[in-house]
């Protein structure tokens, strides 16, 4: 049996340019070597599986080459790979710095590789700190991590540190593809567009996936076949979803999502990519945002076409409903039954109840014609009032026509003369009633009547005392009925007059205008009863910097005391107190 390769291992890169989804950094590297303007000590950090230790033995090897990446020097005695993973003590770093003051036997530099340096110990960190800001001439470190933010600050402001970033599913797929046609591999573009996503940006996942994906499927590499090994839910099981919910098809979706958890699938997993999935869907609405979706050319046909048939306001509500059943879902004890309830809420959006028949039934004209009754002229002098008297034909029986309620249309042929028509339209009232109407207009007319007629209607002079009197006995028989709440709105500001006639006061927010405004009658029946005069009006006004007067601080809290009890002052200078 012939030993297997993995492909990480087998297609690791050997030059810059077989770097995948790194080329800012490569080009870097690579003009740093020409130019001779190459740090001692570099940091690479990132993701794992983006290619930092493979762009650290492709730099160690071509700083002794001299650019030349084709010869066929061999240079390995002067690359030392360090992992501070399991050599992270003291010890460890004083052998290291022991071996840089050696200087190398080929070649022009020595180049230490310490991976996963932040694996490193404070201890081992302190140590490192002198070689690493000053080391020989002949020395070169590369520092490799993938949680630059645990490495210590005087260690990182010594390096010049490049950020690797994640390898994008377009990259991801470009190079699954040509490895599969390096492999002799036949591969849908769906079905490597899913191992790329499943990868999440590291090309070494990406590879073992494959490598994974072959094994089981053979030398046809199909979409089914991926979404099947890696366990993944296909495209087509929220396509199918989301055509059942846009039929408002509740009992199929349901078991849908049965057969789905009977698949051995979580509600979780299904529930959060129906909300990708509606995602997808919004961003095929505009054609700018087309490129966002990362799927495979058939698949974004299908998306397009789905797309389509939903509206901008369902995707919206659609998202907004699955995001809250995912957040949700930890913590509910009845999961199923959790997103069950969020998929028949996603198929009722565009449902708007049961389904009635909404036919008219009108009695068209010619129903009359037939039945030989002519239409009914009236004289109607006045047509700014019309009254219309509509009259039926004693013959015609409740057989002949359908059971509804009789309307009259009017037709106005001639001035002064209208004819009118029978017919049966079946139409919604208003949930207004002639009642409730009067009855508002009613209320409207008392909060505005006047107890005496014109004639009767006394208008005697009354002074601002026996005004801000009046008010102050109005608040105490209101706080007898129980109406705290209004007695001390009322009390907020003492009332002034701005004219013979009018009263004025000012409320420090709205809520207080509209309440006393609700009890203005009763209030306004009173003052004008006490005072005498019927021509009283009230003005209220808003001022908000009213309300900071209740912010007292403990000063004007004792001014207030002392205002109605002289003694506490006497009590305070008495006893040397502090306010």
């Amino acid at each position: 049996m012939e030993h297997f390769i993995v492909s990480a291992r087998k297609y690791r890169p050997q030059t810059f340019k077989d770097v995948v989804g790194q080329q800012a950094i490569t080009n870097t590297l690579v003009n740093a070597i020409d130019n001779n303007h190459l740090a001692q000590a570099l940091l690479f950090t990132g993701p794992r599986g983006v290619g930092k230790t493979s762009c650290a033995r492709i730099l160690a090897k071509m700083i002794n080459q001299e650019g030349n990446e084709n010869s066929e020097e061999d240079f390995a005695f002067n690359i030392f790979e360090l992992d501070a993973a399991s050599n992270n003590s003291v010890d460890d770093i004083r052998n290291l710095t022991d071996q840089v003051r050696i200087p190398p036997q080929i070649g022009k530099y020595k180049v230490y590789i310490i991976d996963e340096v932040h694996m490193l110990s404070q201890a081992a960190f302190n140590a490192f700190l002198k070689t690493l800001e000053e080391p020989p001439k002949h020395c070169i470190f590369i520092l490799a991590t993938t949680e630059k933010h645990k490495i210590i600050p005087t260690i990182l402001s010594r390096c010049q540190i490049f950020d690797f970033k994640r390898i994008t599913v377009k990259d991801a797929k470009e190079y699954l593809k040509y490895i599969a046609e390096e492999q002799g591999i036949t591969a849908e573009d769906d079905a490597l567009h899913i191992i790329a996503q499943k990868a999440d940006g590291a090309m070494r996942d990406a590879l073992s996936i494959f490598d994974r994906v072959v094994s089981f499927s053979g030398k046809n590499l199909t979409r089914q076949a991926v979404t099947e090994n890696l366990n993944v839910l296909d495209y087509e099981t929220f396509f199918k979803s989301t055509d059942l919910i846009l039929e408002n098809n509740i009992p199929q979706l349901l078991l849908q999502f049965n057969n789905t958890l009977a698949k051995g699938f979580d509600g979780q997993h299904y529930i959060a990519g129906l909300a990708s999935h509606f995602r997808d869907l919004l961003v095929c609405k505009t054609p700018q945002t087309v490129e966002l979706l990362e799927v495979g050319e058939e698949t974004k046909e299908h998306y397009l076409t789905q797309a389509s048939k939903a509206s901008q306001h369902f995707l919206l509500e659609g998202i907004n409903l699955a995001n809250e059943c995912d957040l949700k879902y930890k913590s509910s004890k009845n999961q199923r039954l959790l997103v069950e309830l969020c998929l028949m809420q996603l198929a009722s959006i565009t449902f708007d109840g049961e389904k009635k028949n909404s036919k008219r039934f009108v009695i068209p004209p010619s129903y009359f014609r037939a039945k030989g009754i002519a239409p009914i002229a009236v004289n109607v002098p006045d047509t700014s009032k019309v009254k219309a008297v509509a009259a039926t034909q004693s013959h015609v029986s409740e057989t002949e026509i359908p059971p509804v309620k009789p309307k009259v249309n009017v037709e106005v042929s001639k001035p002064g003369i209208e004819k009118i028509v029978l017919s049966g339209a079946n139409k919604r009232t208003s949930g207004l009633s002639l009642k409730s109407i009067r009855a508002k207009k009613e209320h409207v007319i008392k909060q505005n009547e006047i107890v005496h007629d014109e004639a009767d209607k006394p208008t005697d002079d009354f002074t601002e005392e026996a005004m801000q009197q009046a008010w102050q006995e109005y608040v105490g028989i209101i706080e007898k009925d129980g109406m705290f709440n209004l007695a001390s709105i009322l009390s907020i500001d003492t009332p002034k007059l701005v004219n013979t006639t009018t009263i004025k006061v000012v409320y420090p927010n709205e809520t207080n205008k509209l309440e006393v405004e609700r009890n203005q009658f009763d209030l306004m029946n009173y003052l004008r009863k006490r005072l005498n005069n019927h021509d009283v009006t009230l003005e209220i006004e808003i001022n908000e910097e009213k309300e900071k007067q209740y912010a007292y601080t403990a000063r004007e809290k004792f001014n207030k005391l002392c205002e109605k009890n002289p003694s506490l002052e006497l009590l305070r200078k008495t006893f040397d107190l502090d306010v």
